[in-house]
């Protein structure tokens, strides 16, 4: 695990792109006015000014994790996955800093997963706490990455592609993508693509809202604002071919593949035979685990032992009990009462790349086929209990399988090792 989320360093992915050359000739001799929005911002504009010196002069850094920014840089503290304040100040700023651009001046995009919360500025007439309390239902209503993001690129000044419109277009993107699903790496999806043309409308976006209604009170002026730009009383998002990003560009730098590779190299170094699953692992924790475990029980029967299985994806979790977790904890201990079934000796561990599962402090979590009787010798007699409670961090925190590598300053979704012998 360490290995993979190590190879998605985004130090490194931004450093190897720039020296690659490529993405150096988009900037030409413009000046870049870097905007790093994410859980990797920190250290992509860092890395960035490292090898563009020019690009420290100003700019910003809008990141959920603890950090500083490098040059004259500004540094915002902003939420995930909610907005909070500093993100309206960010998202703000960094409208203000794409139309203030001077004739030798580009805006340098430095994107990652988490830049959705990260920089947000609610519509005309909408407050924050409406954009909060819209992200709130969706998540629980487990609505994947591609439908939030939908409705907060609808409910948004920035998102969208609008924010390479207050730039005239004038943008370079480097992109860390977490996206899996549907669609893997999306620019449309990563970060709510803030310099991509925006194909989803008013009309998906309310839907979407009403489908997860019962998750939550949705708020009416949320609601209203969808229905007015349904009967088109709002400007849509600008689609595909709106000739204001014919200037722009866009550099995906990295992802889960890198992740996966990373971890390849390392179980193959310890004498693993490895194979990687090509599908993503998405969907809902608990039935992808189903699925999970399916898959590699008939993997090992195929394929030659000791063999570790490499997968990476991202799944959701329909939260209906009051317990603590995230996906990965949840998928993790689904597949544990599945795992009982089928091996003598395996072990499955799942991870977020950026390190944080869910609102916990834990990364994600190992399970073994004797997960369970273990749960049950330490006083959790109904094991099953913490998976309809979505407790899953209690479960693991009782039984010290919790996987905590503190945050990552990377994100490229979610990655699972199997390992059977």
């Amino acid at each position: 695990m360490r290995e993979g989320i190590a190879a998605a360093g985004a130090s490194m992915l931004v450093t190897s792109a720039l020296r690659a050359g490529a993405v150096d000739d988009a900037f030409g001799d413009r000046i870049p006015v870097v905007v790093a929005a994410g859980k990797a911002a920190s250290e992509m504009a860092s890395a960035f000014v490292s090898v563009v010196p020019r690009a420290g002069a100003r700019g910003l850094v809008a990141s959920p994790q603890a950090g500083s920014a490098a040059g004259n840089l500004e540094w915002f503290d902003v939420g995930h996955p909610v907005p909070t304040a500093g993100s309206v100040r960010a998202g703000r700023r960094a409208l203000a800093l794409a139309g203030g651009l001077g004739p030798d001046e580009v805006l340098a995009l430095l994107l990652s997963g988490g830049a959705s919360a990260g920089l947000a500025v609610p519509l005309a007439g909408l407050t924050l706490e409406d954009k909060s309390a819209v992200t709130d239902v969706l998540l629980r209503a487990g609505v994947a990455i591609d439908g939030l993001n939908c409705v907060r690129k609808h409910l948004s000044a920035i998102k969208g592609g609008r924010l390479a419109v207050a730039a005239g277009g004038r943008v370079v993107t480097l992109a860390i993508s977490d996206v899996v699903d549907p669609q893997p790496d999306d620019p449309a999806v990563i970060g709510s693509g803030p310099t991509t043309p925006d194909s989803t409308t008013f009309g998906e976006a309310l839907a979407i809202c009403r489908a997860a209604g019962g998750a939550g009170t949705l708020p009416r002026g949320a609601l209203e604002a969808l229905e007015r730009g349904v009967r088109g009383e709002l400007e849509e998002s600008p689609k595909p071919g709106d000739s204001r990003f014919a200037g722009t560009r866009y550099h995906l730098i990295g992802s889960r593949r890198d992740a996966v590779e990373g971890a390849v190299r390392r179980a193959r170094e310890l004498g693993f035979s490895v194979t990687v699953l090509d599908e993503p692992v998405t969907g809902e924790a608990r039935r992808a685990a189903e699925g999970y475990v399916r898959t590699i029980a008939r993997l090992a029967h195929e394929r030659p032992r000791p063999l570790c299985i490499v997968s990476a994806g991202e799944t959701t979790v329909q939260v209906k009990g009051r317990g603590r977790g995230g996906r990965n904890q949840e998928f993790a201990l689904a597949a544990a009462f599945h795992l009982v079934r089928r091996f003598p000796d395996a072990v499955v561990a799942s991870v977020g790349t950026d390190g944080i599962d869910g609102p916990t402090d834990a990364a994600g979590a190992l399970v073994d086929t004797s997960t369970p009787a273990r749960a049950v010798e330490r006083g959790l007699h109904r094991p099953e209990h913490y998976l309809t409670a979505n407790d899953s961090y209690t479960f693991f925190e009782a039984l010290g399988d919790l996987i905590c590598t503190g945050p990552t300053d990377t994100n490229v979704g979610d990655l699972q090792v199997a390992l059977i012998g």
